[in-house]
This record gives structure tokens, C-alpha cells and sequence, in this order.
């Protein structure tokens, strides 16, 4: 009875993490997870478990899909533009390796995906610092 009462608790704080969670920290959960389902997906491709890379890959997309979604090009001018690029270009990546169940690939773009990550990850402190 107690491992289901934490469990509950923790499912509970785990919703409401995300439900109190600033734009900021959402945008930071959601490249946090990038990186940690491209990896996955990579694992996988080695493992030859096609499902479980193709599931991960996918959800990697997913999160860049939804981070091109909201990346508004008009306010943010030439910065996003070219932030706009590098998501399209993972995309796209992403696909390939996909399709093709490339370790390769997958190896090539996990960097560039662990750099948006690292970016986000020290804009978000340098404006907690300004505040």
C-alpha cells in the first residue's frame, strides 16, 4: 500500500512540475527530453529493436516540431530565423536516420541536439541571473 501511495504522490508532483512550470521551464524539459530520446532512439538502432528507435526518434521530432511551432521568427528577427534552420535541419535529420536506422546519423545530429540543449540551458541561467 505505501509503494502505490508513493507512486501516486509522485505522479501527482510530477503533473503538477509541468503544470506550474514557467514557459522557460517547459522549453528546458522539452530539449532536456530531445536529448535524452535521441539517445534512446540511437540505442535502440544499435540494439536493433526497430520499434523502440523508431518511437524515440519520432518523439525527438515531436519536441522539434512543437519548438518550431512556437519559435516566433516575427519578434525574434534573424536569431530565429536562423534557430528555425538548425530545428528544420535536425528534423530532417532525424527522418533520415529514421528511416534508414542510422547509428550514423544518429551520431551526427545527438551533438547538435545536446547544443540546443546546452544553449537553452545557459540562456535560461543568464536570465535568472539578470533578474
Amino acid at each position: 500500500m505505501a509503494t502505490n501511495a508513493y507512486g501516486n504522490a509522485f505522479n501527482t508532483y510530477k503533473s503538477n512540475s509541468v503544470n506550474f512550470a514557467s514557459k522557460d521551464q517547459l522549453l528546458l524539459m522539452l530539449v532536456d527530453g530531445a536529448a535524452k530520446f535521441s539517445k534512446i532512439g540511437r540505442q535502440a538502432i544499435i540494439d536493433k529493436d526497430i520499434n523502440k528507435a523508431h518511437e524515440n526518434i519520432v518523439k525527438t521530432q515531436n519536441i522539434f516540431y512543437e519548438l518550431m511551432s512556437t519559435l516566433d521568427v516575427a519578434k525574434g528577427g534573424e536569431w530565429a530565423e536562423s534557430l528555425m534552420k538548425v530545428y528544420d535541419f535536425i528534423t530532417r535529420r532525424l527522418l533520415d536516420a529514421n528511416i534508414k536506422k542510422s547509428e550514423a546519423t544518429m551520431n551526427e545530429i545527438i551533438p547538435l541536439i545536446e547544443d540546443v540543449r546546452d544553449t537553452w540551458n545557459e540562456a535560461y541561467k543568464k536570465s535568472k541571473a539578470g533578474k
